[in-house]
C-alpha cells in the first residue's frame, strides 16, 4: 500500500472542486482513498481519522492525501486530482489575450457590470465577508457556503433588507434565474412557475414533477435551510416572495421548505396572502401534503391536471424477505417527505433527521431491526467527502452491506452498514447539473445484488428529460437491476412502505 500527502502552500479551491477532483481520483482502479481539502481543523481530523500523517499546512493551504495499491496507481489519483482543479483554475480570455483573475469580490464586479448576483463558495466562517461585499456592491449574493454562524447569516439577511438585495442562502444549493441553474439544478424549460425555495432537494423535486407535465419553471430563489428558522424568521423567504410577486412572468409561486418554526409559518402565511400572485405553500413534513399533492395544486392553479408521474418496473417483481425498511437518501428534504409518508404505514421509524427527537438517531447508533432512514446528504456525514449526489458511493456500500451475507449489514448511519436484515430498500437519485453524471452505473450492481439476496428495491429518481445524465437511460438501467422507479418521491416511499408491510403479513 502506497500513502501520498502532498500540500500545496496557499492554493484555495472551492469545497465543491475539490469534492469533483476527490471524487476523479478516488474513481480509479487501485486507490483505495482520496482526500482534497483545505486544512482546517475540521478536516485535519479527518485525515487523521482516515489513517493520514498530520500534514505541515494551515487552514488556506490545500491537501491531497492518497491511499492506492501501487504507487503507479497514487500517481495516476494525484494526476487526475490535479486536472480537476487545473480545469477549474483556468483564467478567463478576453479578445486580446488572457486575463488575470480578480482576487476580490469588489474587482470581480468591476469587470461585470451587468451581472446581478454573486455566487460565495468559500469556507463558512469566510462567507460573510464575501457575501457582505457582494452586498455592498450593488449585488444580489447566493451563498453556496455551509458552517456559516446563524449570527453571521441574520446579519447578513439584515444588510441585504437594507439595501434592497436579497441572500440566497447559506447553505443554498440550488438556484435557477431565468431558466438557468446555480449549483445543483435540474434543466427545466422556463415558465410561468417561481418557487422560493428553503430546501435544495425540495425544490428539484418540485421542478422535476413540474417539468415531467409540461410546466416550466422559470426561477427558484433558495433562501438556505435555517431561513425559516426561529433565529432567521424567513427574512430571505419573505423578500423572495416580494420579488417573485413583482415579476409579470411568474403566474404562481410554490413555497417549499422543510418543517418551518411555528412562530415564523404565520409571518409567512400572512405574506403569501397579500401577494397578487397565487402562492402554493409546501412545508414538508408529518401532518403535510406530500411534494406530489403541491405540484398539482400548482398544476390547478394554472388551469391544468398533474398526470401521475411516471413509473417503471421490472418484468419480474422482487418478492421481499420478511424485514425492516432501509432508506437511503442524498437529499434531506426527500428523507423527511418519505419519513412522513412510510409513518402513515408502518408508524415510526429512526431517522438522522427525523423531526421528532424522540425517534432521531444519532451517526454512531446501531438500530437492531428498526427501520431506518438516513439523509446521506447531511452535514455530519460529507464532512470531508463528496456529497452523495456529486458521489453516490455511500450509498452503494450500504446496498452492498444489506445485501451481503449474514445479518444483512447490521450497523448505524455513520458506517456501511444499515437496518439489520432489511427488506426492503428505498432510495433517492437526483439528477442534474452537479451530480454524478452516471449514477446508475454505480448503484446497478448493488441494487441487482440486492435483488439476489431478496431485499427489493425502490427508487425515487428525480430528473427531467434535459438533465444531462438522460433520464430514460437512468430509469431503465435502474430497472434493469431490479428496482421499481417511480418519479415522485411520495410514490416510492408508498410503495416501499407497503412491501414491507405485506411481507409482514404473509411471514
Amino acid at each position: 500500500m502506497t500513502e501520498v500527502v502532498h500540500v500545496e502552500p496557499g492554493r484555495y479551491h472551492d469545497s465543491v472542486t475539490l469534492m469533483r477532483a476527490s471524487a476523479a481520483g478516488a474513481d480509479l482502479a487501485g486507490v483505495d482513498t482520496v482526500i482534497a481539502a483545505m486544512a482546517t481543523a475540521l478536516n485535519r481530523a479527518l485525515l487523521d481519522e482516515a489513517g493520514f500523517p498530520p500534514p505541515d499546512a494551515g487552514p488556506d493551504d490545500l491537501v491531497v492525501a492518497v491511499r492506492a495499491g501501487s504507487a503507479g496507481a497514487a500517481d495516476e489519483a494525484l494526476d487526475a486530482v490535479h486536472r480537476v482543479l487545473a480545469e477549474r483554475a483556468r483564467p478567463a480570455r478576453s479578445g486580446t489575450g488572457t486575463r488575470v483573475a480578480p482576487h476580490t469580490v469588489e474587482a470581480a464586479a468591476s469587470l461585470a457590470p451587468e451581472a446581478s448576483v454573486v455566487v460565495v463558495s468559500v469556507p463558512g466562517p469566510h462567507a460573510y465577508v464575501e457575501a457582505a461585499a457582494a452586498l455592498r456592491a450593488g449585488r444580489h449574493a447566493m451563498v453556496f457556503s455551509d458552517g456559516v454562524d446563524v449570527a453571521a447569516e441574520v446579519a447578513l439577511k439584515r444588510e441585504a433588507a437594507d439595501r434592497g438585495r436579497l441572500v440566497m442562502g447559506p447553505d443554498c444549493g440550488t438556484v435557477i434565474l431565468g431558466g438557468v441553474g446555480l449549483g445543483f439544478a435540474n434543466v427545466v424549460v422556463p415558465g410561468p412557475v417561481g418557487i422560493v425555495a428553503a430546501s435544495g432537494t425540495g425544490a428539484q423535486q418540485l421542478c422535476c414533477l413540474l417539468d415531467g407535465a409540461g410546466i416550466g419553471v422559470r426561477h427558484v430563489l433558495g433562501v438556505g435551510g435555517r431561513d425559516l428558522s426561529a433565529a432567521v424568521g424567513g427574512a430571505s423567504a419573505l423578500a423572495a416572495l416580494a420579488v417573485l410577486d413583482a415579476e409579470p412572468t411568474v403566474e404562481v409561486i410554490a413555497l417549499v421548505s422543510k418543517p418551518p418554526a411555528p412562530d415564523v409559518v404565520a409571518a409567512v402565511a400572512a405574506a403569501a396572502a397579500a401577494c397578487s400572485t397565487p402562492v402554493v405553500l409546501a412545508p414538508v413534513g408529518p401532518g403535510q401534503p406530500t411534494l406530489t399533492a403541491a405540484a398539482a395544486r400548482v398544476a390547478d392553479v394554472l388551469g391544468q391536471a398533474l398526470p401521475e408521474p411516471a413509473s417503471s418496473r421490472p418484468h419480474v417483481a422482487a418478492s421481499p424477505r420478511p424485514g425492516p425498511l432501509l432508506g437511503l437518501f442524498s437529499g434531506g428534504t426527500n428523507c423527511l417527505e418519505a419519513t412522513a409518508v412510510i409513518e402513515e404505514v408502518l408508524g415510526p421509524v429512526r431517522s438522522n433527521v427525523h423531526p421528532d427527537p424522540a425517534w432521531r438517531i444519532l451517526a454512531d447508533a446501531r438500530p437492531d431491526g428498526d427501520h431506518l432512514l438516513v439523509d446521506l446528504g447531511d452535514d455530519e456525514l460529507t464532512a470531508g467527502r463528496p456529497h452523495p449526489m456529486i458521489d453516490p458511493a455511500p450509498v452503494a456500500e450500504r446496498l452492498a452491506a444489506a445485501a451481503s451475507p449474514g445479518d444483512g449489514g447490521a450497523g448505524g448511519v455513520g458506517d456501511a452498514g444499515g437496518a439489520r436484515g432489511a427488506g426492503v430498500v428505498v432510495l433517492d437519485v437526483v439528477l442534474g447539473h452537479g451530480a454524478h453524471p452516471d449514477p446508475a452505473a454505480v448503484l446497478g450492481p448493488p441494487l441487482a445484488a440486492a435483488r439476489e439476496a431478496g431485499i427489493a428495491s425502490v427508487v425515487a429518481l428525480v430528473g427531467t428529460a434535459g438533465d444531462p445524465q438522460g433520464l430514460d437511460r437512468q430509469a431503465r438501467a435502474l430497472v434493469d437491476a431490479g428496482a421499481v422507479v417511480h418519479r415522485s418521491v411520495a410514490a416510492a416511499a408508498a410503495e416501499a412502505a407497503s412491501l414491507v408491510a405485506t411481507a409482514r403479513s404473509t411471514r
